[in-house]
């Protein structure tokens, strides 16, 4: 079974093209007129052996904002389109991450229940010209369309540079645990409803 998905969005304020293969090997080629934002994903998918492919034309002569959400919209979309109905995968996934001096915890459910705890603090959120408090809008759209609880801390960490990459590096490898397949269930759905 391909766990593979493809996803365009356009809007007046977005052009968004997106493949996502979830059992990939961590190849990226990602552009969205946003370079920090390259690098976090490119972190993602290198650390969540997941390949990622974006094109992405967003209004950023007016702020990062709407690209960053609507990425969020995409990849959590794709994710969602990828696993389907759910089966055989682990269904949780964690992972501790250090930066230097950051260190950050990102824990997922994938259980249809959307839901993000963002606990990430930051005096200076500048890093560049990134406002590194668009993060959490976008993994706000990645929960609400990837049906994924996620709880993101910020254990420690005073760069906003060091502690995006703490947080994309942990998401990646929380989500490539998540979605990972678990023989045992048999390809059933993991939940004792019967259903996620």
């Amino acid at each position: 079974m391909e766990r593979k998905a493809k996803i365009i969005r356009k809007t007046k304020e977005t052009d968004i093209q997106l493949n996502l293969n979830l059992d990939g090997k961590g190849k990226s080629d990602i552009n969205t007129g946003i370079p920090f934002v390259d690098h976090m994903l490119d972190l993602m998918a290198a650390h969540g052996f997941m390949d990622v492919k974006i094109i992405a034309k967003g209004d950023i002569e007016i702020d990062y904002h709407h690209t960053v959400e609507d990425l969020g919209i995409c990849l959590g979309d794709a994710i969602s389109k990828a696993l389907g109905e759910r089966k055989g995968i682990t269904r949780y996934g964690h992972a501790i991450v250090p930066m230097d001096e950051s260190l950050a915890s990102v824990v997922i459910d994938i259980c249809n229940r959307p839901y993000l705890a963002y606990r990430v603090s930051l005096k200076n959120r500048k890093t560049g010209n990134f406002d590194t408090g668009l993060i959490r809008e976008f993994f706000r759209a990645l929960t609400n369309h990837s049906g994924i609880t996620m709880h993101i801390d910020l254990v420690s960490g005073k760069d906003p540079h060091h502690a995006s990459e703490a947080i994309f590096k942990a998401f990646g490898r929380a989500l490539d645990t998540a979605v990972s397949i678990e023989k045992r269930l048999q390809g059933d759905v993991p939940s004792t409803k019967g259903m996620l």
